[in-house]
């Protein structure tokens, strides 16, 4: 059967300006859709080397709404799409004459998309210059940055990745698909909204919990050390030098022999942590000293039979300080790169700090498709990220995706129209007022771990899906990483406990296999066939069955790393994020839990909801992927480029940067700081503000706005530079947020509460009250989003889960009793 990109046929009028907007039609683009980007006469809103990324695959026009020609040439590209998509202030496309609910009146099947950066219903912010660092800013993405922070006394921070954006195109993009996919059943498209605000909110959703009540035990060194000087009134003054001894030793970077630094980052799993130690020849020397090992890290710490073990994090700061002196002197002895091979051979997680220039130019991402070439007609040839998601079938489809191309208004409009989309769609049926979900009936076994994987099909339960979470019998995981990060990562799963590695436990796999719709997991390429999880096993047990899997540094085709092994800081270290947050000579890892993985778990529910979409258009299965690599570059999409001529990698960057430019940044007012985000062109208008006038004539712009700023409030600089249109909030905490916008759980999401919703569950099933941010950005007018109940005990739905593929209940006992299947992990959910 002739193979195709998944979303051919598929037309889209991308009307998206700065990052995200564009960047959702990009990911379409690159997975076949035919688009068309309109920019405004004048050009792009933001004019970047970036926009050859986000306008590859793209034929580009330029046309004026404002004027009655320009609408009407607007009007005939809308009529000829299937997807429009836009990403200005609330209402800002209804003034200029497109107003999607009139457009959907007249033509039910098309799918409308509008990424604001807050939320239309936010009556304080709808009305914002919302740029990328504003609603940073605003939703506490600069305040409180990490404990690292904390302890230096750096607040606010500031970092130049647009993770807003980020979080939003792949969550824009799912939308989409999802849309497209329901419509094929129904005949109708949606009105679907993403904020960037609330995109923001769920990308750092794990910064956002709160468990009162939180066993001690979980508390690492920084977070004592924070309570102690807050109890005792002593300042977060902590140097970069002394911070890194709070750090745990299977946490933290090392110097190595060549001057570079190593980020080694296997805690909480007692494999890899012994693996580090006996790669660096220093596992049977502890053991000589008594390094403890406690059997069942599950149960409650009084009934431990040691101190501590390796695989806890975080460890007790005698044993932390023991292994952290010898594990610096052993690094001392070989170079960076020679580390990150013995790691990665050895199935160690961890990788050598390095640029965001030596990453695009690597051998891994330039091997693997990670980073691919595109010759564009401003930039020459020009290395750019390759595809976010992709399918393990047609690799060589996307790996050399077409430049930009400057057409005329015929020419975009004859695009469209020769698109052959002789599929037929049902008539369309009338609103239902019984919402129906977008992947209603869809069931899915989830064999993923820690944070990214699990994630994913987290994400995907919210639009109807039914997950099975499927783990074995004895945890590969210490509690905090195995257990504190679910009440995120697998709310509304059964949660089923088997261990395949026997027969028996393997026939109950495979029965389970045929009872779904798709099995996702998270591991390297090495593991597939072993685990039965090749496409030929797979479609042995069950024919159709579709397949997703994420790793870490895995790409389109093979490459040097791509079976190495990591988490979300093994990716920030090597990319250079962690060079650029904290500095090339100092790295630290971004203030952000979770900073890559949640958005590689949004981008692997994208992958899984274009198969699902490409499966009903061909009949073809799929093995859709992604990674923590391909996602770095879309979180990196400002910088993650390369071409002769190119200007210097000098973002922003270090703890002392508190912007991108003196128009760009922090100051501090009278009683707080403001965030300014102006460009050069605005400083007339800046000028014109109150208290501002001569700022464009000043020699030193930074210095003249330092003065200006300290004398008035910062409630008065941010209404007065507002009134101008310049950007401008104060920085607020996630702490405020939490505060102002939690509700007790209601069984609803908060789609209806502006731009940040929380919710506390009293009775959650650990025992403890929890709050937790809603699952609010996608936003559609017709689908349903489903408020899934709290995330259970591990095992507690195994009896049921065996029973739903034909198990006796004396078979299942059976199972339990000889440990083939488990009902819990310990005997407390969170182990005391």
């Amino acid at each position: 059967m002739e193979k195709r990109l998944p979303l051919e046929g598929v037309r889209v009028v991308d009307f998206g300006q700065q990052i995200a907007g564009p960047a959702v039609a990009m990911i379409l683009a690159d997975m076949g859709a035919t688009v068309i980007h309109v920019d405004p006469p004048q050009g792009p809103q933001w004019d970047h080397p970036a926009n050859a990324i986000l306008n590859r695959n793209k034929k580009c026009i330029r046309l004026d709404l404002k004027s009655e020609a320009g609408l009407q040439k607007a009007f005939e590209l809308i009529a000829a799409a299937d997807v429009v998509l836009e990403s200005f202030r609330p209402g800002k496309m209804k003034d200029l004459g497109v107003d999607f609910a009139a457009l959907r009146a007249e033509r039910p099947e098309l799918v409308t998309l509008s990424v604001p950066g807050f939320a239309s219903n936010d009556e304080l912010r709808r009305e914002w210059k919302a740029t990328e660092a504003i609603v940073a800013a605003t939703s506490g993405a600069f305040t409180d940055m990490g404990f690292n922070r904390v302890l230096m006394g750096l607040n606010p921070s500031f970092s130049p990745l647009p993770l807003g954006s980020s979080y939003a195109t792949t969550m824009a993009a799912s939308s989409v698909v999802m849309a497209l996919l329901a419509r094929e059943k129904t005949g109708r498209g949606d009105t679907i909204e993403v904020p960037i605000a609330a995109a923001l909110m769920e990308g750092l959703s794990y910064n956002s919990v709160v468990i009162e009540g939180m066993p001690e035990r979980y508390m690492t060194m920084r977070e004592h050390e924070i309570t102690h000087r807050r109890e005792n009134n002593i300042e977060m003054d902590l140097s970069y030098e002394d911070l890194q001894e709070y750090l745990d030793p299977f946490y933290r970077t090392y110097e190595c022999a060549d001057g570079r630094y190593f980020y080694a980052v296997c805690p909480s799993h007692r494999n890899h942590a012994r693996r580090c130690l006996q790669a660096l020849g220093i596992y049977e020397e502890l053991l000589a000293e008594g390094l403890p090992e406690v059997n069942n890290l599950h149960l409650p710490i009084a009934e431990w039979d040691g101190e501590t073990s390796i695989g806890v994090y975080p460890l007790p700061k005698k044993w932390a300080d023991i292994i952290s002196v010898k594990m610096k002197k052993v690094f001392l002895t070989k170079t960076s790169d020679e580390w990150g091979v013995i790691f990665g051979e050895g199935q160690i997680p961890g990788a050598p700090h390095r640029t965001t220039q030596e990453w695009v130019n690597s051998e891994h991402c330039n091997t693997s498709g990670l980073i691919v070439e595109v010759n564009d007609p401003e930039y020459g040839l020009m290395k750019q990220p390759g595809p976010v998601v992709w399918f393990e079938e047609i690799v060589d489809y996307l790996l050399t995706p077409k430049a930009r191309e400057n057409v005329t208004f015929e020419e975009a409009l004859a695009t469209l129209q020769a698109v052959d989309s002789a599929d037929t769609l049902p008539a369309p049926t009338a609103p239902s007022a019984d919402k129906d979900g977008w992947l209603n009936d869809l069931r899915i076994l989830d064999l993923t771990n820690v944070i990214a994987g699990p994630h994913s099909t987290a994400f995907l339960g919210r639009f109807g899906a039914e997950v099975i979470k499927l783990d074995p019998v004895k945890p590969l995981y210490d509690p905090l990483i195995g257990t504190l990060f679910t009440f995120q990562t697998n709310i509304g799963k059964k949660s089923a406990l088997v261990d395949i590695t026997t027969g028996e436990g393997r026939e109950a796999f495979e029965r389970l296999v045929k009872s779904v719709d798709l099995v996702v997991i998270n591991a390297p390429d090495r593991q597939m066939k072993p685990l039965g999880l090749d496409h030929d096993s797979l479609q042995a047990i069950n024919p159709g069955v579709l397949f997703c899997r994420l790793d870490c540094l895995g790409g389109p085709k093979p490459g040097p790393k791509t079976n190495y092994i990591g988490y979300d800081d093994i990716i920030q270290a090597n990319s250079g994020i962690m060079s650029r947050f904290g500095g090339v000579d100092t790295p630290e890892e971004h203030a952000h839990l979770g900073t890559l993985d949640v958005n590689c778990g949004f981008a692997a529910g994208l992958g899984m909801a274009l198969s699902l979409y490409h499966k009903h258009k061909t009949g073809q299965t799929s093995r859709a992927r992604t990674s923590l690599s391909a996602v770095t570059n879309l979180a990196q999409i400002k910088f993650a480029f390369d071409y002769e001529g190119r200007a210097p990698f000098d973002e922003a960057s270090g703890r002392d940067a508190l912007g991108n430019h003196a128009l760009s940044h922090f100051y501090k007012a009278s009683d707080g700081w403001i965030f300014m985000d102006a460009e050069d062109h605005e400083l007339i208008d800046l000028a014109q503000v109150e208290g501002l006038s001569g700022v464009e004539e000043a020699n030193d712009t930074a210095e003249f706005l330092r003065v200006a700023f300290e004398q008035d409030t910062a409630e008065s600089w941010c209404e007065k530079l507002r009134a101008a249109d310049i950007a401008a909030a104060q920085p607020l905490g996630i702490e405020h947020l939490r505060d102002t916008y939690t509700r007790t759980a209601d069984g609803a999401v908060g789609i209806d509460r502006g731009s940040y919703a929380f919710s506390t569950y009293e009775d959650h099933p650990s025992g403890h009250r929890v709050t937790l941010i809603d699952h609010y950005s996608i936003r559609p007018e017709e689908a349903a989003i489903r408020a899934l109940p709290s995330t259970e005990a591990y095992g507690n739905s195994t009896r049921e889960v065996l029973a739903g593929v034909g198990y006796s209940d004396e078979q299942v006992d059976d199972m339990i009793e000889r440990r083939i299947a488990g009902t819990g992990w310990g005997r407390e959910f969170l182990p005391s």
